[in-house]
Order: C-alpha cells, then sequence, then structure tokens
C-alpha cells in the first residue's frame, strides 16, 4: 500500500512528530518535513494513510509558515470518515504519506500591495490564515490584518493564544498591525465583550462584524480571503458583488479569493 504510492515517486514517506487535541474533535499533528518541500502559506498538502488494501487521501492546509523545519496541519474528526478516523490512531513515530506537490491559489501574493487584509474563515478554515500569520509576507505586504474566526462554542477556537500574542506583539519587520475578531452561533458566551455572536453573514449584513473592526470592505482599500464551508462561501460572495467587489481571476486583478473547506 505505502511501498506502491512511494514506487510511483509521487509522495514521501514522512513521521509523525506531535499530537495535540485542542477538543475531542479538533485536532493538530506535525510531521517531519520532506526535503526541499517548498509551498506557500495558504497553499495545502494531499496526506495519504494507510487503509486495508489501500491509501486513502485528503488534502490539508499547511498551519506551519514554509520556512519552518516542521509541516505542521489542523482539522476535524469527521464522524465515520476514512481519513479521520485513522487520524484519531495516530501516535508520535507513525507514518504518513505527503505528496511532493503542493496544492492552491489562496496565497496573499495574488493581491497588491497595502490596506487591508480581511481573512474570513469558518471552522477548520482558519488553517490557511495561521500559516500566513506565521510567515512575515503579510506583515509586510498589507497595512491591516483582520481575522474573524467563526465557530459554533466558544472552546472550537483553536490558536487563540498564539493569535492574541500577535496581535499584542507583531513580528520583527511588521509593518502592519493584527486585529482578532472571533464569533460563535451556538453559544451563549458570545454575550461576553470578547466575542461577536452569529454567522459571518449575519455580521456583515447588519453592519456589526465592520463596526467592531473599525473599518468597511470596500473596494479601494480592502482585500479579502474567504475559507470555510461552501455555504458561507456563497452567501458571502453574493455580498461582496451586490458592494461591487470582484473575485480575483488570473489575469484580472479582484478584491476576494475564495477556498471551500469542507
Amino acid at each position: 500500500m505505502l511501498e506502491d504510492a512511494l514506487a510511483k515517486g509521487k509522495a514521501t514517506l514522512e513521521t509523525v512528530t506531535a499530537m495535540h487535541w485542542w477538543t475531542e474533535r479538533l485536532f493538530t499533528f506535525e510531521t517531519s518535513k520532506p526535503t526541499a518541500y517548498s509551498y506557500a502559506a495558504g497553499q495545502y498538502a494531499r496526506l495519504g494513510l494507510a487503509a486495508d488494501d489501500h491509501v486513502v487521501w485528503r488534502p490539508y492546509s499547511m498551519t506551519s509558515a514554509p520556512s519552518e523545519s516542521r509541516l505542521e496541519f489542523y482539522g476535524i474528526v469527521v464522524p465515520g470518515g476514512p481519513f479521520t478516523t485513522r487520524v484519531k490512531q495516530l501516535k508520535v513515530g507513525d507514518r504518513i504519506l505527503v505528496e511532493k506537490q503542493c496544492y492552491g491559489f489562496m496565497t496573499a501574493d495574488r493581491f497588491g500591495d497595502g490596506g487591508e487584509l480581511w481573512m474570513l474563515a469558518t471552522g477548520t478554515g482558519i488553517g490557511p490564515f495561521i500559516s500566513m500569520l506565521r510567515d512575515s509576507y503579510v506583515w509586510r505586504k498589507f497595512e491591516r490584518l483582520i481575522l474573524v474566526h467563526c465557530v459554533r462554542h466558544a472552546e472550537e477556537l483553536a490558536y487563540a493564544d498564539e493569535l492574541a500574542s500577535l496581535a499584542a506583539t507583531p513580528p520583527a519587520g511588521a509593518s502592519a498591525r493584527l486585529q482578532v475578531l472571533q464569533t460563535v452561533t451556538r453559544d451563549t458566551r458570545a454575550n461576553s465583550p470578547q466575542l461577536l455572536a452569529g454567522r459571518i453573514t449575519t455580521l456583515l449584513e447588519n453592519g456589526e462584524l465592520e463596526k467592531r473592526a473599525g473599518a468597511t470592505l470596500n473596494a479601494e482599500s480592502s482585500r479579502i480571503m474567504l475559507c470555510g464551508n461552501p455555504q458561507m462561501i456563497e452567501d458571502t460572495r453574493r455580498l461582496m458583488h451586490a458592494r461591487g467587489l470582484r473575485p480575483v481571476r488570473r489575469a484580472l486583478p479582484g478584491h476576494f479569493l475564495t477556498e471551500n473547506y469542507w
């Protein structure tokens, strides 16, 4: 199984070096990094685990920065899922396949410099943005970084401590400042002043998100990335179009990029 995949020369066999569980379903794991493996913050890898007589492959965004000597991934256990049921059994020292090629076009270099970068994420869709914020590129490219993370319950706000630290103390050489806005949809603790309550689309429609950010989404200064469940992506795209904002195309500059994360 794994040997067959390796024989084709498209993947390397890497070692799990750390496992962390945020909740019973949300996890982070680290692996060794393939030799000469290169990617841009925001891209994803295809990972493979043995399953009886075949290999199960799934895409996972890197949460580690490209300059790090390890790879880190963030995910959620899907009940009955053929890949994540095996992830639950992973332990340090186990082996996992990593395809040599990386994928994805939701990278900050597709925007022009300056202005604000809004990063709108639901659930584990925050993964690519963690990688970006661990990299120096976005901190030098934009004047302001606004990360919005929407989850169902407050305990699902992974990476919160790290994000608070980055907001308080930006990396050396950064020209941008980071603002983190967290919102929950099924938690009474959303009444606390630190948390918003409601879906991203609802908070955009009623103006609460921009009010809390102290900024407006507009064609002149805003660049937007959307990563999360397909319904959020589709609904937010409609809101962006209604404001005269265009998606980024290969040959046409635009205002927003999207990636379904489901």
